[in-house]
């Protein structure tokens, strides 16, 4: 594991609940171009329709992703379901650092306690909570592009992940989109600036 002094730059995490709407949050702000670039994570599944290798994913396949394990690629991974592996690539960070941008990461709650703890205070941590366990799951249905087995699947680990808001710097709740992505704007800007 990394220690907080390896580090030259900084890093906004933003996790949630999958549904809770931290990709759209994080697009708006690599959008507004207050100085961020997304560290593309790695994961060992397959692309879905219309992904892209190196855009949405670095696509590694289940045994490209745990030889970069043995070969400690990666600052931190985790197996969220069986040989279902999600990481960050040391390399990601540093190119981005190298840029002389801050580094912003969209990951699932583990992944983002995970990297809180090896940045420590170069890290702001944001957990994205939605205003309720009902309306999350009305998003995820809304969305159609999950097997009803899935959603039970992740509604079960939502509820595991909502416990965990507490570990996090900063609790944004996506009552109003509009509303979220502008305070979220405002925090990390500060978190920037400082």
């Amino acid at each position: 594991m990394e220690t907080a002094q390896n580090f030259t730059g900084k890093c906004v995490i933003f996790s949630a609940p999958s549904g809770a709407g931290k990709t759209t949050i994080v697009r708006h702000l690599l959008d507004a171009n207050i100085g961020l670039a997304f560290s593309v994570s790695a994961c060992s599944r397959n692309p879905r329709p219309n992904e892209i290798d190196g855009k949405d994913y670095h696509f590694l396949g289940l045994e490209g992703f745990r030889r970069l394990i043995q070969e400690d690629a990666f600052i931190e991974w985790e197996e969220v379901y069986t040989d279902n592996y999600y990481g960050t690539l040391r390399s990601e960070v540093e190119r981005i650092w190298s840029e002389g941008k801050t580094v912003i990461f969209d990951v699932d709650v583990v992944g983002g306690l995970n990297i809180k703890r090896i940045f420590g205070a170069h890290a702001l941590a944001i957990f994205v909570q939605p205003p309720s366990y009902d309306e999350l799951e009305k998003r995820l249905r809304h969305r159609s592009t999950e097997s009803e087995e899935k959603i039970n699947m992740r509604m079960a680990k939502a509820k595991k992940e909502l416990s965990s808001a507490r570990e996090f710097d900063l609790i944004l709740i996506n009552d109003d989109l509009e509303i979220a992505c502008a305070e979220a704007q405002r925090i990390v800007t500060e978190f920037i600036q400082s």
